[in-house]
């Protein structure tokens, strides 16, 4: 079982910056994919960054609204995995809950394609928003 806790989440003004993370727990040896998917009430949830793993090299993938503000990043110990999301030159859009996913190996889907659907695990949330 693995147990994804995010935080980070802030107010701030629109050209600022946040980062946030998300801590994994459990048994993660199979995740070898994580992402970020944020929700508003209008958007519904919509995926923003993933990073995965293969082959000893690491890849992410952006949705095209946040490509070149936002940096999906992840550091390893012996007992957690971290993931970041580093964002950037906010805007008023950016504003909305965010959630830390992940999918394990042979769940079917892809990382790439930002679905929530083929993600297996998911956080609880943590809450950006961006004023002008």
């Amino acid at each position: 079982q693995v147990q994804l806790v995010e935080s980070g989440g802030d107010s701030v003004q629109a050209g600022g910056s946040l980062r946030l993370s998300c801590a994994a727990t459990g048994n993660t040896t199979r995740t070898y994919c994580m992402g970020w998917f944020r929700q508003t009430p209008e958007k519904g949830r919509e995926g923003v960054a993933v990073l995965w793993t293969g082959g000893g090299e690491t890849f992410t993938h952006y949705a095209d609204s946040v490509e070149g503000r936002f940096t999906i990043s992840q550091s390893l110990d012996n007992t957690k995995k971290v993931l970041y999301l580093q964002m950037n030159t906010l805007n008023t859009e950016d504003s909305g809950l965010y959630y830390c996913a992940g999918k394990v190996r042979g769940s079917g889907g892809s990382c790439r394609g930002l679905n929530e659907g083929d993600f297996t695990n998911w956080g609880q949330g943590t809450q950006v928003s961006v004023s002008s």
